[in-house]
């Protein structure tokens, strides 16, 4: 969940930053690891904060701005003038008047956390040390074009099992709540020499035909307790921890998890951040459990041990990340090494998704086909009884 902090920073100075914790007291320690006194924090509503920014366009047409050669000033200004929306125009005037004042990029990003997060901003703080900033906003948005192409691919893989049972589950309610109904009208006559199964679906009919509104009523009713219990945030918690217990899919959702922080980790090595500042900076990627070994590796690589033991020690590599962070330290290239692992996994994980989506599909049309044909054959039972009966 994502909160927003106040807090006092360097200087006695007031700052607010957004961080991603599961729990407040994850929130209060991560602000403690970054030198934070916190001061008051609020948890932001799912859908919240910067995500109502187009933070990857901006990048792209800052960008192309800069590359043409437009100082950075007269860039931000084009953007606020081409903008028409009110909401991002408001930021990108408040961008423009903080250049203007004579602070820099970094400062003014900083002043506005709902649109632009912490790692951005530490990472133009960091370019502007360098004076690299058209690299860094292009690292950025490579890291933000890959990580949306991997959540494309997952949610393309959900879409094909998620419209079939959706489509399986209208034809259901339909027969259920329409069709039967009609036929049990048909069959009162029939008589008790039925087999159970038809003879209860047929009671079943009845009870729609005589209640409709009770049923339709009773079935809005589970409708919407469902979709409030699915934006439950303690349901998603309770949810995950029940997964990650789970054989197959915990070992894979730490896969993806360390795959999203070696992505993040990478960038910001890349982009000049320090190794301990960098690890500090995204422990809200990790789950609790994880968060903690990062914390023990935190505190052993500040002593100066190394990155790729400690990380390994505490759980925090797979066999093939901890070859490419011990090569990525012997030669230097720690933060490319990191991005190489990020990459072989989302790919590896896609890989495993589509599969799995290719197995499912079959077995999840043959589950919904068999429970359309049941009730259809529970239905014609009693015609095939009377064609007997007049024979």
């Amino acid at each position: 969940m994502r909160y927003r902090v106040r807090a006092l920073g360097a200087n006695a100075a007031v700052v607010e930053t957004e961080l991603e914790a599961g729990c407040e007291a994850d929130v209060r320690a991560l602000a403690e690891a970054r030198g934070l006194s916190v001061l008051s924090l609020k948890a932001l509503e799912r859908g919240s904060g910067r995500g109502r920014f187009p933070l990857l366009l901006f990048n792209q047409q800052l960008l192309a701005l800069l590359r043409a050669g437009i100082p950075l000033a007269e860039a931000i200004s084009a953007l606020v003038e081409k903008e028409r929306w009110p909401a991002i125009r408001s930021v990108l005037q408040g961008l423009r008047d903080a250049l203007r004042e004579g602070r820099s990029l970094s400062s003014a990003l900083e002043s506005a956390p709902q649109a632009f997060p912490p790692l951005y901003v530490a990472l133009i703080r960091a370019a502007e040390r360098t004076s690299d900033l058209e690299r860094a906003i292009a690292r950025y948005i490579a890291y933000q074009e890959d990580g949306d192409r991997l959540r494309d691919k997952l949610i393309s893989a959900a879409i094909y099992p998620l419209l079939l049972v959706g489509v399986g589950g209208l034809v259901v309610l339909f027969l259920l709540g329409y069709v039967v109904p009609r036929f049990s009208h048909i069959y009162q006559n029939v008589g008790t020499n039925l087999p159970w199964m038809s003879r209860l679906l047929l009671e079943w009919g009845q009870f729609v035909e005589g209640h409709a509104l009770l049923v339709g009523a009773i079935v809005l009713a589970s409708l919407g307790g469902a979709a409030l219990v699915v934006r439950s945030p303690a349901l998603w918690a309770s949810v995950g921890r029940y997964m990650w217990r789970m054989p197959f899919v915990g070992e894979r959702m730490r896969v993806f998890q360390l795959a999203r922080f070696y992505r993040t980790v990478g960038m910001l090595l890349s982009g000049g951040i320090p190794v301990v500042t960098a690890l500090g900076m995204v422990s809200g990627l990790l789950s609790a459990p994880l968060q903690m070994g990062l914390a023990a590796a935190i505190a052993a690589i500040r002593e100066g041990r190394s990155f790729s033991a400690m990380l390994a020690a505490r759980g925090l590599t797979t066999p093939v990340a901890l070859r490419m962070l011990e090569v990525g330290e012997r030669a230097g290239n720690l933060g490319e090494m990191l991005t190489r692992a990020a990459e072989f996994h989302e790919e590896d994980t896609a890989r495993q998704v589509e599969w799995l989506t290719r197995l499912f599909g079959p077995l999840l049309m043959l589950l919904i086909g068999c429970a359309i044909g049941l009730i259809v054959v529970l239905m014609y039972i009693p015609i095939f009884l009377l064609a007997e009966s007049i024979r």
